[in-house]
């Protein structure tokens, strides 16, 4: 028996199946009848997490070719490193076996190779949702476009979706839009069925919707005419539908959808394990700013991509160190939110491009709703990824980033 083989006859000989028919019964009953499928909580939301798949209408993110190896390096100093947790200090890796812990899973890159993984609640194949975390795909494409000449990201978005051209958001700048800069009040809103959030989301599927919710996501942004709180490009505030306008501009400029715009720039050319998925609830349409369902190491191939080790998933540089280094770069004149600096740490610098936090240390951090992340650090050459879940409608679970951090600086503290 080949080597190849005998690795293909284990894998298969060590899988375990992740939901049984009565389990996955048991949750779809549980699903709300008034209300979005994802607002329940603890083992229940990890299940739906993993298996939105079950119940929800997807499309198809397609891999080609060979698997990239990622070999594995594992650094046995890492499980064992102390660190300061809400439950004391603690090593890491009994802070994740703790029950206090959501994470699903963990995967961290040393140059390009796996020196951690770990999966307490999900089989390594399953492909959990990741939320806002797609949101930096959709900017990775945006940056690809720009570097191609295909897009000025100075020019109003108007200038290339000519159906926002009498609109509210034709007049922002594809950068501000990058930045969350727009300068409306529309700020993502999970709760709040009349705010201006809510029914974007309930147009793309991402929210709870009736027969008198709009149903084009496209026709809505359109017509919105959201309040003005700052002029463009003077203001942080997180909203997804920035992010799906820069959806609708990829979708423009490339003519097609979504799913295949990822396909075509990114997802055939990183030796994926798996063909991704995206949750496309309503009239086939992906949920543009979160509907990302990926495998953990193929997540971890895409953070290569910001890495020198670029070279050990991709044949040749899919980010240019010009658009990696545009995010380091503070926006002028670009106000963050006081609170969400706190949360980020007192480290933090700024948001760009979709990303959550640029910190002083160079780490990227891009955060999902209810435990997802990704890490990645050009300059040490590191990535890590995870995904887990909300134990309780306020969230009250640890946050796994700062612990991360923790982690990370102490056993990589500086660049190579």
């Amino acid at each position: 028996m080949s080597s190849c083989a005998k690795v293909k006859n284990d894998q298969a000989n060590s899988f375990v199946s992740a939901s049984s028919v009565a389990r996955t019964i048991s949750s779809i009953k549980k699903l709300p009848k008034d209300d979005i499928w994802w607002n329940i909580y603890g083992e229940d939301q990890a299940w739906n997490f993993k298996n939105a798949n079950r119940f929800l209408p997807t499309v198809h993110v397609h891999r080609f070719g060979e698997v990239s190896t990622l070999k594995s390096r594992i650094n046995e100093k890492i499980a064992d490193v102390v660190v300061d947790t809400p439950i004391g200090k603690k090593t890491f890796k009994t802070f994740l076996e703790n029950p206090v812990s959501t994470t699903m899973s963990l995967v961290i890159l040393y140059r390009g190779d796996i020196v951690f993984e770990y999966y307490p609640h999900q089989e390594d194949y399953e492909k959990p949702i990741y939320w806002s975390v797609t949101k930096i795909i959709v900017s990775t494409l945006v940056g690809m476009l720009e570097e191609e000449g295909l897009v000025d990201i100075t020019k109003p978005v108007s200038s290339y979706i000519k159906d926002l051209k009498n609109s509210s958001y034709g007049r922002i700048t594809i950068e501000n839009l990058l930045n969350m800069a727009s300068g409306f009040d529309c700020a993502d809103n999970y709760f709040d069925r009349s705010s201006c959030y809510y029914r974007y989301s309930s147009a793309i599927g991402d929210g709870y919707w009736t027969e008198e919710s709009p149903s084009n996501p496209y026709h809505f942004v359109a017509s919105l005419e959201p309040k003005v709180i700052a002029p463009q490009g003077t203001k942080y505030q997180y909203s997804g539908v920035d992010t799906f306008v820069l959806g609708w501009l990829i979708e423009t400029v490339l003519g097609m959808p979504l799913h295949d715009a990822i396909t075509k720039k990114i997802w055939m050319k990183i030796g994926a394990e798996a063909d991704g998925l995206m949750i496309a609830p309503r009239n086939g349409i992906p949920v543009i700013h979160g509907g990302l369902m990926i495998r953990p190491r193929d997540a971890a191939r895409f953070g290569l991509l910001f890495t020198p080790s670029y070279k050990k998933v991709a044949s040749s540089r899919l980010v240019s160190e010009s658009f990696i280094k545009r995010i380091s770069v503070i926006p002028s004149n670009l106000q963050f939110d006081k609170r969400k600096q706190s949360q980020n740490g007192k480290r933090f610098a700024h948001s760009a491009y979709q990303w959550d936090a640029v910190f002083s240390n160079s780490d990227y951090f891009k955060g999902g709703w209810a435990g997802q992340g990704i890490l990645v650090n050009p300059q040490k050459d590191l990535v890590a990824v995870y995904t887990g879940y909300a134990i309780d409608d306020n969230e009250s679970q640890p946050d796994l980033l700062p612990i991360l951090r923790q982690l990370l600086n102490h056993i990589y503290p500086s660049a190579r």
